[in-house]
């Protein structure tokens, strides 16, 4: 055997060392084991030699502690939890796409509408992350009151007339101002929500608003604009607190005109239209005082609580009752149907029709149709007031001609100032401020001149005159109002006064009163399409005026973002 042959030494057993492969050669010394207590024995302890970063530098730890700081004494955290160094000031992003998050660069020259519109209509994960401008708090924005003011300021300023997309906007600029991120606007017709998730791991808070009460105010909507001007810009510093007390002073504050003489207004649009029509100064005379009429019974109606619809009514039928008596008086070179024009002309509601069709143009369509909707039950209710008249005035043996089709085109002049005359008295019934009612009147005057002389000078058809030169109106308009840093509807909505279908619908009507329920059909068509021109040619203007401003967008590609549309699948 092997074992007897050997010296004494070979006789001595094996040990389990000598059977390893990792005992250490000879003369290299062996170190004494380590304690358990002095270092941790996790595979994800941190080797000997290697220094940690310092506690916060790891901005894409999912948990502030763990074994990996090196330190066995903390305790580990959830994955899902946010880090220790989370605040509501500064939140991490929500979510950061596999492919990277495009740099999008807002360029600080832009009016505050389109930088909000911009990042509207990007993604969610897209948009960049919100540099305050209002300092808050140490403990972050007061989240509960900064929903609060954004509703407060976007209750104003849809009740007030102006369209859901500039809404969500500014809803949108004073969320980011105050340093809230993840915020989502929704605006319909008679509600605000906006809700904000602070985080992934934390319950989103929503809050919402009813818009129970509307009024036209352009002078209030100015002064909410300038309200959001200030929280949005950098070297203004408007608290919380200071934006409230300035919000209540806004509500708090009365008309800039009074009753008397947004009644006086009124008479004065509808002569200024009777004129506009072919009328005289008897007929301007005539037109004014059964406007007045009308406008004071409708106070009268709204004072008794009654429904808007029936104050339109109401109001439409002292017009075509003067219109009626002329003729039964044999009065008719006062052109009774210049008076009864004229009365529309102060009813139509233009402003409605507008908002109504730019919302559906900008795809709030819940909103559109609401609007249209409202728009239809206002005509409707002018359309029952004028027709009463015209039935009893059919009776009673009026000879109401329907072809006594005016305006004639020897007194351009005349028309261009009853335009603006027009154009004056619209600003003054819409409650906007002094500072607007000569820029509005000229662009008013302008719109006339361009309709003239492409409808009765160039003979184009009436309905392309009409876009063209609403379209004009909507690209002045934007441009005063970013000059002025304010809504455009005050530049707008009374310089398409002129514009307005008042003869394609007391013609259309008096047809119907007649029996000549085709012919009234048409004419009352002619009138839509007039209508929808004047809408259409109103935002498209406004859209091409951004091709003169400078617009943020992303770098490296398209300047700003149409709405998403499916294109029909």
């Amino acid at each position: 055997m092997v074992a007897e042959q050997g010296g004494p030494e070979d006789q001595k057993p094996q040990s389990d060392e000598a059977r390893s492969a990792f005992v250490p050669p000879t003369g290299v010394g062996r170190r004494t084991p380590a304690s358990e207590d002095d270092h941790p024995t996790s595979e994800f302890a941190v080797p000997a030699g290697l220094a940690t970063e310092p506690q916060g530098s790891g901005a894409g730890s999912a948990s502030g502690s763990g074994p990996g700081s090196g330190s066995g004494s903390e305790t580990i955290g959830s994955a899902f939890a946010p880090p220790r160094t989370y605040s509501a000031q500064h939140s991490p992003p929500a979510f950061t796409p596999a492919h990277g998050s495009p740099m999008i660069r807002l360029t600080k020259e832009a009016p505050w509408q389109d930088r909000m519109r911009t990042m509207l209509r990007m993604p969610v994960a897209e948009r960049p992350a919100p540099e305050p401008v209002q300092k808050p708090d140490e403990a972050g924005p007061a989240v509960p009151r900064v929903l609060d003011l954004t509703l407060r300021i976007g209750e104003l300023l849809l009740a007030g007339g102006e369209g859901a997309e500039d809404v969500e906007a500014a809803m949108f600029a004073v969320t980011r101002s105050y340093g809230l991120d993840r915020c989502e606007p929704t605006v319909t017709f008679t509600l605000l929500s906006i809700s904000h998730q602070p985080s992934l791991v934390d319950d989103p808070v929503t809050a919402s608003r009813t818009v129970r009460r509307r009024a036209t105010d352009y002078t209030r909507l100015a002064a909410v604009f300038r309200l959001i001007d200030d929280i949005t810009t950098e070297d203004v510093e408007v608290s919380l607190e200071e934006a409230y007390r300035r919000l209540a002073e806004i509500r708090r504050n009365r008309h800039p005109y009074s009753g008397w003489l947004l009644t006086l207004a009124a008479g004065g649009l509808a002569g200024a239209a009777s004129v506009l029509v072919g009328g005289g100064p008897l007929v301007f005379l005539v037109a004014a005082v059964g406007a007045m009429l009308g406008d004071r019974l409708a106070w009268l109606c709204a004072g008794r609580g009654l429904p808007e619809f029936y104050q339109f009514v109401v109001a439409a039928m002292p017009p075509a009752a003067l219109g009626v008596a002329l003729t039964l008086t044999h009065w008719s070179d006062l052109r009774p149907s210049a008076v009864i024009t004229g009365g529309l002309f102060a009813l139509l509601p233009g402003r409605a029709l507008v908002a109504g069709v730019q919302d559906g143009l900008t795809g709030f369509y819940i909103t559109a149709a609401a609007r249209l909707l409202e728009v239809m039950y206002l005509f409707i209710g002018i359309v029952v007031g004028v027709l009463l008249v015209l039935y009893l005035g059919l009776q009673l043996g009026a000879q109401l001609n329907p072809e006594a089709r005016f305006v004639p085109h020897d007194r351009p002049v005349v028309q261009i100032l009853a335009s603006m005359a027009l154009c004056f008295a619209f600003a003054i019934l819409l409650q906007q401020d002094r500072s607007t009612v000569l820029a509005v009147t000229l662009n008013g005057g302008v719109a006339w001149v361009i309709y003239g002389a492409m409808a009765r000078t160039g003979n184009i058809s009436p309905v392309a005159a009409t876009a063209t030169a609403a379209g004009l109106v909507g690209l002045f308009g934007q441009l005063f109002s970013r000059y002025r840093y304010t809504s455009s509807l005050p530049f707008i909505t009374a310089a398409i006064g002129p514009l307005l279908p008042g003869s394609a619908t007391y013609f259309g009507l008096l047809a119907v009163a007649q029996g000549r329920v085709n012919t009234g059909l048409a004419s009352l068509s002619t009138a839509v399409a007039t209508a929808l021109a004047i809408a259409i040619g109103v935002n498209l203007g406004g859209e091409i005026s951004r091709l003169f401003m400078r617009v943020p967008g992303a770098v490296g590609g398209a300047n700003r973002r149409a709405a998403k549309r499916t294109r029909g699948f």
